[in-house]
């Protein structure tokens, strides 16, 4: 699921598999869903509850139309629904097992450690400056000596 030059939310040709590849598309689209940085944002602040795109705005320092874009991905996607009240629309997480994901993600990155900060295809982090549990900051040893 990305968005496309006009906004669109897009379902990459892998989700529409068939038998056991189903299962599998399914959760890939789920991740690339999770997989953008602002609607990563957009989520993890609606767990603490419903709000407007306008809200979302200010508290993220993103420009409204890209708010607005990744909101409708997500609500295409199933993971944020709406509800309209007078002329404002209130965006919620529509499932509450998608707390439990995020928690869950939350807890394998703690285990993890920077050891996915580090990944040489998706990471992010400076590997001279990251961490693991196996692999401790530059200049200390494995005890933190």
């Amino acid at each position: 699921m990305t968005i496309d030059s006009t906004g669109g939310c897009l379902v990459s040709s892998t989700a529409t598999g068939s038998g056991e590849d189903t299962g599998i598309s399914a959760a890939v689209a789920l991740f690339h869903s999770l997989s953008d940085r602002a609607r990563l944002a957009i989520v993890r602040r609606l767990t603490g509850g419903e709000t407007r795109v306008a809200d979302l705005v200010s508290e993220l320092g993103l420009a409204q139309s890209t708010v607005s874009a990744h909101v409708a991905c997500l609500r295409d996607c199933g993971l944020v629904v709406g509800r309209a009240q007078g002329r404002q629309v209130f965006y919620s997480l529509a499932r509450p097992e998608l707390l439990d994901l995020l928690a869950a993600a939350e807890t394998l990155l703690a285990a993890t450690g920077s050891a996915v900060a580090l990944c040489p295809n998706y990471g992010t982090a400076n590997p001279a400056e990251a961490t693991t549990p196996d692999r401790p900051a530059a200049g200390q040893g494995v005890h933190g000596e």
